[in-house]
Formats: structure tokens, C-alpha cells, sequence
């Protein structure tokens, strides 16, 4: 099967499990994977040159997805709105630059390991996109969610799997991680405590949401 991968430090407990679930005789699977941001990722799966991937959610509303996603239930720490006149999307991002929008929110869209990055140095100014939409809605946002093409029984089950795995990341790994990004690990940890990934009914109900609103700027 081939994964659309995104190593951001949002995905690293599902990237790690994939690792061990491979290697299980029980759930063997064979992965291969195509490395890149959420932007770049949703164009290879749009054009079907990988299997499944997690697509960032305003591109995943017509696509075949599991009860698996990349959730906020309040804050996320890694998406942010950097105030100013003008607007400036991210261009690793769909789902983020959409959401300052829907918001009336107006600036400088930052994502991922970068925008984890800046929140860490204090920038009291910066927006938390995912807080916004929770202070306005009391609803989760779901930024991205698990679709798939093809190898619907696999995913599913792999879905099933991961929601009912333990997801604590070994210390090597977090290091390893910490290296890569230059985060250290105990913000890792800390950071991943606002990530959730089953699309439960209350994820749903705001994926819902966010899609109704987002159609004027689609």
C-alpha cells in the first residue's frame, strides 16, 4: 500500500504505530510511503498516486474516510494566526488557511512543526485557530481526516487498531523527534496532549460545521 506521509509532530504516534502494525505477523502489511506537507499530500492523493492518506478536511468532504483524523477539541498550539492588514496563507496548508476565513480573521497563517515552533518562543499576540473556533462554536475542528482509495478492509482495521493502541512514544523516539525538529521533548509530550484522532460524534458535528461554512470560499 502507498501512504501519504506528513511528519509533522501531530501525526508521530499514528506513524509509529504504523510501524509496529506492519511488523505484526498477525496484521502484516506492507507500506510504502510519499513523503510531504499537507498541501503537497493532497494533490498526490487527488490524483490517486498514493492509496490513502490523511487529507486535510476541506479537501476530504467528497472522499471516502474512517473515524480517524487530526482533532483539536480546544486548542492545537500549531495553528496560528499571526495578526496584521493583510492576509498571508501558508502554503503547506488547505483546511488552516480556510478556517482564518471562516473566522473573519485576517493575517499571517502559520502550521504545523513551525507554527509549534513559534508558539514556543511566546508570541503573545498569536492566534490559536483551532481556541477561535472552539470559543465561537463549542465544537472540536477537525483539520484533517484518514482517507483511503482502495484497501478499504485494511484501513478500517488499522483504524480499529490504532483508536484501540496505547500511544506512548518510546524515549528514543521522542528524542529522535526532538532532534528532527528542534523541539525539546518535554514540549513533544506536552504538545501531543491537545492532538485527538477518533472523529467522534461531537469532531463530526463540527466537521460538519466547518464544511457548511467553508462553501462561500471554496
Amino acid at each position: 500500500m502507498l501512504f501519504g506521509k506528513i511528519e509533522y509532530l501531530n501525526l508521530l504516534p499514528f506513524h509509529l504505530f504504523m510501524k509496529r502494525y506492519s511488523r505484526s505477523t498477525r496484521h502484516y502489511m506492507s507500506f510504502r510511503y510519499k513523503k510531504g506537507v499537507p498541501s503537497k499530500i493532497n494533490t498526490e492523493y487527488a490524483a490517486r498516486r498514493v492509496d490513502a492518506a490523511f487529507i486535510s478536511s476541506i479537501k476530504a468532504q467528497k472522499e471516502q474516510y474512517v473515524d480517524l483524523g487530526i482533532i483539536a477539541k480546544k486548542e492545537v498550539l500549531s495553528v496560528l494566526l499571526l495578526p496584521s492588514e493583510t492576509e498571508q496563507e501558508d502554503t503547506e496548508s488547505a483546511s488552516s488557511n480556510v478556517l482564518a476565513k471562516v473566522l473573519g480573521l485576517k493575517g499571517e497563517v502559520l502550521i504545523g512543526d513551525k507554527a509549534l515552533r513559534h508558539y514556543l518562543q511566546g508570541d503573545e499576540n498569536a492566534i490559536d485557530l483551532a481556541k477561535a473556533w472552539h470559543d465561537k462554536y463549542n465544537l472540536p475542528f477537525v483539520f484533517a481526516l484518514l482517507c483511503y482509495h482502495q484497501h478499504d478492509k485494511e484501513i478500517k482495521k488499522l483504524a480499529r487498531a490504532f483508536t484501540k493502541s496505547s500511544q506512548k512514544i518510546p524515549q528514543y523516539q521522542l528524542i529522535n523527534a526532538s532532534k528532527r525538529t528542534g523541539i525539546s521533548t518535554k514540549a513533544i509530550q506536552h504538545y501531543l496532549t491537545f492532538i485527538s484522532y477518533e472523529l467522534d460524534n461531537k469532531a463530526k458535528a463540527g466537521l460538519r460545521k466547518f464544511w457548511h461554512l467553508s462553501k462561500k470560499y471554496l
